[in-house]
C-alpha cells in the first residue's frame, strides 16, 4: 500500500469575508488565461458561469485586488495582480507538495 500527503493552499485575507483564493479560482484564471472569457474558463471545467463569477469576487475581496479584466464582449483577461496571485499560488502548491513528497517517507521510515 502506498501512502501519500495532500495539502491545499488557500489564500485569504484577515478580514471576515466569505470566499478564499484556491484550488478553483487558481482553474478559472487558468482557464481565463486561456479561453480569454470566464464563461468558457467555467464551462472547460463544468462550473457554472455564476458559481465561477462569485468565487472570482468573493477572491477579489479577500485579496483586495482585481483578477480578471472583464471587457464585456470581448471577454476577460488576468489583471497583473491576477497573474501574480496566480504565481505564487501555483509556486507555494509546487513547494508544499515537494516537501510531503520528500518528508511522509522519513517520517514513516520504520527503524530496524
Amino acid at each position: 500500500m502506498t501512502i501519500k500527503a495532500t495539502a491545499r493552499i488557500t489564500l485569504t485575507s484577515s478580514q471576515d469575508l466569505p470566499g478564499a483564493f484556491g484550488q478553483g479560482c487558481a482553474l478559472l484564471l487558468e482557464g481565463v488565461a486561456a479561453e480569454r472569457s470566464l464563461n468558457r474558463a467555467a464551462k472547460r471545467l463544468g462550473m457554472a458561469y455564476s458559481k465561477a463569477w462569485r468565487l472570482v469576487n468573493e477572491a477579489e475581496a479577500q485579496l483586495g485586488c482585481d483578477l480578471i479584466l472583464r471587457d464585456g464582449a470581448r471577454g476577460s483577461t488576468l489583471t497583473q495582480d491576477g497573474e501574480r496571485v496566480l504565481a505564487a499560488y501555483r509556486e507555494l502548491q509546487t513547494e508544499v507538495d515537494t516537501l510531503l513528497a520528500r518528508r511522509l517517507p522519513e517520517l514513516l521510515k520504520q527503524e530496524s
